[in-house]
């Protein structure tokens, strides 16, 4: 299969409805696959909670999804040769104006996220 890069939602999407991803990141790292496959373009994943409002302070739980999240961007980016930087929202309010894309600092040649 060939992918151009991931989509990112969050769950507080209307459109989501417990559809519309391949990977569900729950806040507390759990991926739950979806066992349908939603474009053949592009992997959707959904994390748990809401981006709409900016916060400052992430619990620990969230700090583990967010772990995860970088792990998987780049061992996917690796194993469907996209670049781990090809990254797209969802959509204008999905997955919120408040998603800390800076925290995605995802670098293949050092490990670092």
């Amino acid at each position: 299969m060939v992918y151009y890069g991931i989509i990112i939602h969050h769950s507080a999407c209307p459109a989501i409805n417990g559809k519309g991803y391949d990977l569900f990141i729950a806040r507390n790292g759990v991926i739950i696959p979806s066992s349908v496959q939603t474009d053949p373009l592009y992997i959707h994943i959904c994390l748990e909670g809401d981006y709409t409002e900016p916060r400052s302070i992430r619990t620990p739980e969230e700090k583990e999804q967010w772990f995860v999240l970088n792990k998987l961007v780049l061992r996917l980016s690796e194993t469907y040769g996209f670049g781990p930087k090809d990254l797209f929202p969802h959509s204008v309010s999905c997955p919120g104006a408040a998603f800390p894309w800076s925290q995605l600092v995802i670098s293949p040649e050092d490990r670092y996220h």
